[in-house]
């Protein structure tokens, strides 16, 4: 919510819930998004990285 430029909470509200329709309306089916997830992880264990640890240099 923040760096947002509307003028006010209710303006920002309305955007807000017009978003949260759109995407509701708009929603993937949990088999594709699981699948996105599957491929996700597969590609990173390639790479041998994880979420949340920065790649190690050697010195």
């Amino acid at each position: 919510m923040s760096n947002s430029n509307h003028p006010n909470h209710v303006v920002q509200t309305r955007k807000l819930q017009t978003y949260l329709r759109w995407r509701n309306a708009n929603a993937r089916h949990p088999d594709v998004l699981a699948a996105q997830r599957r491929e996700r992880a597969r590609v990173r264990s390639e790479k041998q990285r994880r979420w949340g640890r920065p790649a190690t240099r050697a010195a």
